[in-house]
C-alpha cells in the first residue's frame, strides 16, 4: 500500500499527497477507523518530509476525513465510498439442477421441530462427547507432533497416511479380511467414500438395490448422482433374501448398498447365514457389494458377527466403507475406503482431483490415539455405557409405547414401527409441544413408505431423559391419537 504514490508536475507535494490519500479513502482502500502510518512512518516510506505529511493530515483532518486521538495516531472517518454499479442476480436461476437437489434434499434445513435448548432430543445417533477420551487423545496429539510435526501439517497424500493405512489394514484383517489382494483409501468420512464411489461407477443400468428402509445420507446421494433406487424389505434377521433374488432375476443394477450391522435407521443385525447367502447371490449376478461398516463395534451381547467382505475371501466384488465417527471421534472426518486394489490406485486419483487428501494432520493423531492402544480402552468404557441406555430405551418403549414392531440389535438406536393408521409426523409435532422430538421414518425409505416409523437416537441422552422422553411419546400416542 502507497507504492503508487507519484509526485506529478509542480503543485505542492502536500497537497498531491492530501488528494491521493482522500482518493484512497474514498474508493474504499482504506476503510473507516483505519489508523493511518505515524508522520514518520509515511514520510519515510513516501521519501518526502515529515511537514509534507503533516499538513496533509491536518487539511484531511480539517475537511473531516481523518480525525486524530491523542497519543495514538490518526484514523480514517466516515466517508461515503464510490460504489460501482450494484446488481441483483437471481441465483436459483444460475445453480444447476443437482445443486437444487441438494438443497431440497438437505433435512437439516427442510426439518420443522428443530430441537431446542431444554429439549430431549432422540434425533441424533452420534457418539456422547461427555465419553470422549480426551487427556488420551491430548497425549496422542502431542505425541505425533513431537515426532513428526513439521510432516503432518505439510501436504499429504490422496491415498493417506501410510501408518494409518496400514493399521486399518491389519485392523480389518483381524475381522477375518484377506486383504492380500486389497488396499484403503482415507476419506473425510464415511460420506465423501460413498460420493467418490458413486462419481467412479460406470453408469450402466443407473440402478442401486438397497435395503428399505436404509441410511438417509446415502438415499441422498443416490439421487444426486441419479440413480433409480430399488429397495428391498427388512425382516428381522436382515434383508429379504427372496425379494432380492426376484429383483436381481428381473432388473440389473450397477451395485448394491447394505449396512449389516447395527442397519440404520432399524438397527438390525443381519445374521450370519442371511449373510452367506447375499454373497452367494450377488456373487452369481456380478454385481458388487458397497458394505457400510456403520457402528459395527456396537454389539452388546453375543459374538462379533464378521462383515460381508470377510466372505469373499481373496474375491474382490465387495467395497467395504467405514470410519470411527459414530462412536469415537465424529470432528476428525476420517474414514477409509477398503477394496480391490486396482479400484483404489483409481479412486485415489479421484480424490486428489477433488480435494489433495483428508488431514494428514487429523490422520496422524487418530493413527496414535489407535496404536497407543486407547480406543480398545475407550471402546470398552462406551459399550458398557450405551448397552445400559440401549436396555433402557427397549425397557422404557416396551412399558410406555403401543407400537407394532421395535427393532435394534445394538448400537445408539430404535426403530419404532406404529399401526399403520398413526402418522409419525403428526405424533411428533404434538410431541414436539411436549418438549420431545424424534425421527420421523419416511426419511429413510426409498419409496414413500414408513409415515408410521420413526428412529430413537438415545446416545446423547441422560438415563432419566431418555426414559421421561418416552414415556411423553407414549402418553401422547395413548391420549392425543387414540393408539
Amino acid at each position: 500500500m502507497f507504492n503508487d504514490f507519484k509526485l506529478v508536475g509542480d503543485r505542492p507535494v502536500y497537497i498531491q499527497l492530501k488528494d491521493y490519500l482522500k482518493e484512497m479513502i474514498i474508493k474504499g482502500h482504506l476503510l473507516e477507523h483505519q489508523k493511518l502510518p505515524s508522520t514518520r512512518e509515511l514520510s519515510k516510506l513516501l521519501s518526502v518530509s515529515r511537514n509534507t505529511v503533516l499538513n496533509a493530515y491536518a487539511d484531511l483532518e480539517q475537511d473531516g476525513i481523518i480525525y486524530a486521538v491523542k497519543g495514538k495516531g490518526n484514523f480514517i472517518g466516515k466517508v461515503v465510498t464510490v460504489k460501482t454499479t450494484s446488481v441483483e442476480l437471481h441465483w436459483r436461476e444460475r445453480l444447476n439442477k443437482v445443486t437444487l437437489l441438494a438443497d431440497e434434499l438437505d433435512l437439516m434445513k427442510q426439518e420443522d421441530n428443530h430441537w431446542e435448548k431444554g429439549m430431549i432430543s432422540f434425533n441424533s445417533v452420534a457418539p456422547e462427547e461427555k465419553l470422549f477420551d480426551m487427556e488420551n487423545f491430548k497425549r496422542a496429539f502431542l505425541t505425533r507432533m513431537s515426532l513428526e510435526g513439521d510432516i503432518v501439517l505439510n501436504y499429504g497424500y490422496a491415498k493417506g497416511y501410510k501408518p494409518l493405512i496400514e493399521y486399518l489394514l491389519h485392523y480389518m484383517e483381524r475381522k477375518g479380511v484377506d486383504i492380500s489382494n486389497k488396499d484403503i483409501l482415507i476419506t473425510n468420512g464415511f460420506t465423501e467414500g460413498l460420493d467418490i464411489l458413486l462419481s467412479s461407477f460406470a453408469k450402466k443400468s443407473v440402478r442401486v438395490i438397497c435395503e428399505n428402509p436404509t441410511h438417509h445420507a446415502a438415499l441422498k446421494l443416490f439421487r444426486l448422482h441419479g440413480f433409480d433406487i430399488h429397495g428391498i424389505d427388512m425382516r428381522d434377521d436382515g434383508i429379504d433374501i427372496h425379494q432380492v433374488e426376484k429383483s436381481l432375476a428381473a432388473k440389473d443394477f450397477d451395485f448394491a448398498y447394505l449396512i449389516p450391522s447395527y442397519h440404520n435407521p432399524t438397527g438390525i443385525v443381519t445374521s450370519s447365514e442371511k449373510r452367506a447367502e447375499i454373497i452367494s447371490l450377488f456373487s452369481k449376478y456380478q454385481i458388487p457389494i458397497v458394505e457400510d461398516g456403520f457402528n459395527e463395534e456396537l454389539r452388546y451381547s453375543g459374538s462379533h458377527l464378521a462383515p460381508l467382505i470377510t466372505f469373499i475371501g481373496a474375491g474382490n466384488n465387495v467395497i467395504y466403507i467405514s470410519s470411527f465417527s459414530k462412536i469415537l471421534f465424529p470432528g476428525l472426518r476420517v474414514g477409509w475406503i477398503l477394496a480391490d486394489r486396482e479400484l483404489i490406485h483409481c479412486l485415489e486419483s479421484v480424490k486428489r482431483a477433488r480435494t489433495i487428501h483428508t488431514s494428514t494432520l487429523d490422520q496422524a493423531v487418530l493413527y496414535q490415539y489407535l496404536q497407543d492402544g486407547y480406543f480398545e480402552k475407550y471402546l470398552k468404557k462406551a459399550r458398557s455405557v450405551y448397552k445400559k441406555k440401549y436396555e433402557l430405551a427397549r425397557q422404557a418403549c416396551k412399558q410406555y409405547i403401543p407400537f407394532k414392531r421395535m427393532t435394534g440389535d445394538g448400537g445408539l438406536h430404535l426403530f419404532i414401527e406404529l399401526e399403520q393408521e398413526i402418522n409419525a409426523r403428526t405424533l411428533l409435532e404434538k410431541c414436539y409441544q411436549r418438549g420431545v422430538v424424534f425421527y420421523p421414518g419416511d426419511v429413510f425409505y426409498s419409496n414413500g413408505e414408513g409415515s408410521n416409523t420413526f428412529r430413537l437416537g438415545f446416545s446423547r441422552l441422560k438415563e432419566e431423559d431418555i426414559v421421561h422422553g418416552i414415556k411423553i411419546i407414549g402418553d401422547t400416542l395413548k391420549n392425543e391419537m387414540g393408539s
